[in-house]
């Protein structure tokens, strides 16, 4: 297998025929939870209605003053795998995750914030790639977003596509984007035991997680399957970052605490801090191209600037500042009429990326070989991790 990511284009993948578990595997499910009494029962029963694997449900209360850690004492009381702890006061998600995950002792783990919910099935596809390929550490798949009625989950994986740790890495820093929302990922505890649990960032947290997962282990993904739901609603946290000045400054403090975790003063965060920069360029285009002189425009221009000086000398800047330009300068008709083109071409662009996540996984196109699971023993699983 190792052989197989090295071959070709550093951003190449695998892609492999799925395979069964070999054997049951213990899963820690920790849900931090505050404030979500209303959804709190459903994404523990999610978890607890998992086929195949055997479940431990770990809910940590942040000092919710609704009643969640009554509901959670009752679920506690009704099945012997689940088990609440309390904070004293309330302390954030990365501290109550991380409370969560000293308690958990299956062999593999999921944060489940306790409003979202597993598909049926998800825990035991995402374990069968991990028994198989003891190198892969992040497993992650396809989640369906909802904010009222859940769509129907395809439960029947049609490919497993896996990419060496690095790549994968690499490949994010260079786009700059999240390819993960949170609950369709599951983790190997042996390399959360080497990484270490979530740090103190706002937003991006999890994210910050995913990569440093990456730098020590294998990535891999489900395809043609839907691991989680995703639930939209005002007071979740991916919804409290609508704006792009708040969300680009967070992911840039996730690449930088990943890369001084890492003592990378080169190729990653220079590569992080371009994709930055030119997402804050693009942010900026948006009004720019209809004519808009915005403060937020000026906002992310100085964070583009502050992010990588060196964005000044590259052809989007050249072309950023000359939409600066008309937008400031010509009648915002013209100004509209000059930023069509630029503006479908953006559409177009965004589109298909989001097509290609909805298929792979990632936004970038990916090189995919065809590849096979090297022979095993009667388990199934390979003699050798790959390194």
């Amino acid at each position: 297998m190792t052989d197989l990511l090295r071959r070709g284009p550093r951003s190449a993948a695998v892609r492999l025929e799925p395979l069964p578990s070999v054997v049951e595997a213990t899963v820690s499910v920790v849900i931090p939870c505050f404030q979500y009494e209303r959804y709190l029962e459903q994404a523990v029963r999610s978890a607890l209605d998992q086929g195949g694997v055997d479940v431990e449900v770990i809910v940590v209360d942040d000092a919710s003053t609704d009643g969640s850690l009554a509901l959670a004492r009752r679920l506690e009381e009704q099945d012997p795998r689940v088990r609440v702890v309390a904070n004293d006061v309330n302390s954030g998600p990365v501290a109550t995750f991380n409370r969560g995950l000293e308690l958990a002792g299956g062999e593999f783990l999921v944060r489940l914030d306790a409003d979202d919910l597993l598909t049926p099935g998800a825990l035991l596809r995402a374990v069968a790639v991990m028994q198989h390929l003891p190198a892969v550490g992040l497993v992650y798949g396809h989640p369906l977003h909802f904010s009222h009625g859940r769509a129907p989950a395809r439960t029947r994986p049609t490919a497993w596509t896996v990419w060496s740790g690095r790549a994968w890495l690499e490949a994010r820093c260079a786009t700059g984007a999240n390819v993960i929302t949170s609950p369709e990922a599951v983790m190997r505890r042996s390399v959360v035991d080497l990484v270490g649990g979530q740090r103190d960032l706002a937003h991006t947290h999890d994210m910050e997680m995913w990569l440093r997962i990456a730098a020590h282990s294998d990535v891999a993904h489900l395809e043609g399957c839907d691991q989680a739901w995703h639930r939209e609603h005002p007071r979740s946290l991916s919804r409290r970052a609508d704006d792009p000045r708040v969300f680009l400054r967070e992911k840039h403090a996730a690449f930088e605490t990943l890369c001084d975790a890492l003592a990378d003063s080169g190729g990653l965060r220079r590569s992080a801090r371009r994709a930055i920069a030119r997402e804050a360029l693009a942010y900026a285009r948006g009004d720019l191209d209809r004519g808009i002189p915005s403060a937020l425009v000026d906002d992310l221009r100085a964070l583009a600037l502050e992010v990588d000086p060196g964005i000044e000398a590259s052809a989007g800047w050249r072309a950023f500042e000359a939409a600066r330009r008309r937008a400031s300068s010509w009648p915002r008709s013209a100004a509209v009429a000059a930023g069509a083109a630029p503006r479908i071409a953006r559409r177009l662009r965004a589109d298909a990326q989001f097509r290609r996540w909805h298929r792979t996984g990632v936004f970038e196109p990916v090189a995919v070989a065809s590849g096979a699971l090297p022979a095993g023993d009667a388990t199934g699983v390979p003699r050798e991790a790959p390194a």
